[in-house]
């Protein structure tokens, strides 16, 4: 499983947001292997994924499992009921 976060340094909301991210793969993954990679919109090779993935609003997460997207959050921090299911159980969620 693969999470995308997209935010700024500087952003409350994506400060937030990454931590909430750790914080449950951590508590929820039972080991399975998660990788979060982080994109500051502020970077060049940020804003150049960003607008690959139609990226608009901050924060936005991305979560992908088996290639394909299976949920994603924009401008909001990740709903924790949604989030736990999706680490707990199979690649399942809301796109």
């Amino acid at each position: 499983m693969q999470i995308h976060l997209f935010g700024r340094d500087e952003c409350g909301k994506c400060t937030s947001t990454r931590n909430k991210l750790h914080h449950f793969v951590g508590k929820y993954a039972n080991g399975k292997p998660v990788e979060i990679t982080y994109f500051d919109m502020e970077s060049v090779e940020g804003m150049a994924e960003g607008a690959f993935r139609d990226v608009h609003k901050i924060p936005t997460t991305i979560i992908e499992a088996d290639g394909r997207k299976v949920a994603r959050w924009e401008g909001v921090i990740p709903d924790s009921d949604e989030l736990k299911a999706l680490l707990r159980g199979p690649a399942v969620g809301t796109a």
